[in-house]
């Protein structure tokens, strides 16, 4: 039954009605196994489906499919020749799935983007929930000739790339150390990085990132999406941008490191000169200003007792304005 729902979804996808038996004859299925699929797409999906005697079924509006063939349609010559794009309608983790990757094979460039994840993660260990469809999944492996030890600040490069093409979309987006997109204060986009090899490199960083295109449903946060801000872009294309920015600060990061982006990046936090609280998750919290970050990515943080820096890890930041 896993695969039904799937199949029957994109049968209907175009928002127009579509009898059962012209579905059931489609897919080579019984019409009870399409009233199936479809109480699945309500109930598990989320997803709303008109069921009109005499006319069949619909969804409420058409579903806008991940492509790989739109998305590469998007990509800059230079990007074309790195990523090597993969969709998958549902997954346990895209993260999962490409650290299974990191040390098999010598592979560089793979995306893993999918419609749906059972098990989503984000830093911390705390789950990334999303509707299907109303959020953009996706993850890639990099390979750096750096070792471990100098990719701090990989997370702040990356959540600038991000920024980046938002803003140029209409987004008014700021960041957050280290590794949040907020809109209005709210987390509009996350990433998780996870890493693989040794001190002296080389390394495998598998980068997930998720970003909210609708307000998410049943978070226990402070949420915040593109559709907030009146920005309305497809799924494919904003893949394609990110890819194409992202490509951009991978490259100069491998070159650089962190240092070349950290004004721009101060530029656009959320919690510069600002008072904020951290929380550990061993001992009492700190407060103080934050007053941007190293070159390294080390955030930088006016205490009682000085000024202090925080390296990422079990650290979390929350604004006392």
């Amino acid at each position: 039954m896993a695969d039904w729902p799937f199949a029957v979804l994109r049968a209907l996808s175009d928002g127009k009605f579509h009898s059962g038996e012209a579905i059931a004859h489609e897919l080579g299925c019984s019409r009870t196994l399409i009233w199936q699929a479809v109480h699945a797409i309500q109930t598990e999906f989320a997803l709303p489906v008109f069921s009109v005697r005499g006319q069949g079924y619909r969804l409420s509006q058409p579903f806008d499919w991940l492509d790989v063939t739109s998305i590469r349609s998007g990509l800059t010559a230079a990007c074309s020749d790195v990523w090597t794009i993969a969709v998958a309608d549902q997954v346990d983790s895209t993260n999962t799935q490409l650290l299974s990757r990191a040390n098999s094979d010598g592979l560089h460039g793979l995306v893993l983007a999918a419609e749906l994840q059972s098990a989503g993660r984000g830093r911390l260990g705390r789950r990334w929930q999303a509707r299907l469809g109303d959020c953009l999944m996706f993850s890639l492996l990099w390979r750096f000739d750096r070792g471990l030890a100098e990719l701090a600040g990989l997370s702040l490069a990356v959540g600038l790339a991000l920024a980046r093409v938002l803003r140029q979309l209409g987004a008014p987006v700021e960041l957050k150390w280290p590794n949040d997109v907020l809109l209005d204060g709210r987390k509009m986009a996350g990433i998780l990085i996870e890493l693989s090899g040794d001190a002296l490199g080389p390394a495998a960083v598998v980068i997930g990132i998720g970003i909210n295109l609708h307000e998410p449903q049943g978070v226990d946060q402070a949420v915040a999406a593109l559709q907030s801000c009146g920005v309305a872009v497809s799924r494919n294309r904003l893949l394609a941008l990110l890819l194409n920015e992202l490509h951009v600060v991978l490259t100069t990061f491998e070159a650089q490191g962190f240092a070349p982006f950290a004004d721009e990046w101060m530029a656009m936090s959320a919690h510069q000169d600002q008072p904020v609280r951290l929380s550990f998750s061993h001992g009492g919290p700190i407060e103080g200003v934050a007053r941007g970050v190293a070159e390294n990515g080390a955030l930088l943080v006016d205490t009682a007792g000085g000024r202090k820096i925080f390296h990422v890890g079990e650290v979390s930041l929350r604004s006392m304005a």
